[in-house]
């Protein structure tokens, strides 16, 4: 398990502008930021290896690229079979993500699909497994809060403050 992370004000400002433009540069986000860009790529380097950043792919549209039905699905799977639904649920190109849960359901699903029909398709393909025991499925009608992440970061008390001297002038 990694250690948590202690962000200050600077890694704030940081997630803050990479998560508002994520195609911004080092050079960019070192202007916008007022601090050298060394400071920048150290402090993005250590964001990226403690986790903290996890990646930087596009946040894609799936509605806009031709999928307009979601759906989240929770499954009952047989005991002990965690390893080889997780096999299965990733062969099915339509299983978003998947979350191993507590409660009444073992597996929670996102899925999606470019029609009813195709929805349909994907809920026969999980209700194949031998080790899915019983699923129920709710369709999304619309997205009220998309995914976010700094609302909840910002919660955080920042850590000493930086060591970048500029940035500390600016606030």
């Amino acid at each position: 398990m990694r250690a948590v992370v202690q962000l200050d004000e600077l890694d704030f400002a940081l997630l803050e502008a990479l998560h508002d433009d994520p195609k911004t540069g080092a050079l960019e986000l070192s202007r916008q930021l007022r601090v050298a860009r060394a400071t920048v790529s150290a402090r993005l380097h250590r964001l990226e290896e403690s986790g903290v950043v996890a990646g930087y792919e596009p946040r894609i549209d799936l509605a806009a690229a031709g999928f307009e039905v979601q759906a989240f699905v929770t499954m009952e799977i047989a005991q002990g079979a965690l390893e080889t639904v997780t096999g299965e649920l990733e062969a099915i190109p339509g299983v978003l993500e998947a979350f191993v849960t507590t409660g009444a359901g073992d597996i929670l699903c996102r899925i999606a699909a470019m029609s009813h029909r195709g929805l349909q398709h994907t809920l026969i393909e999980l209700n194949r497994s031998s080790v899915i025991t019983r699923s129920t499925s709710v369709i999304v009608l619309s997205e009220l809060v998309p995914y976010r992440s700094m609302p909840l970061l910002r919660t955080l008390e920042p850590g000493r403050s930086t060591k970048a001297p500029a940035y500390r002038r600016q606030r």
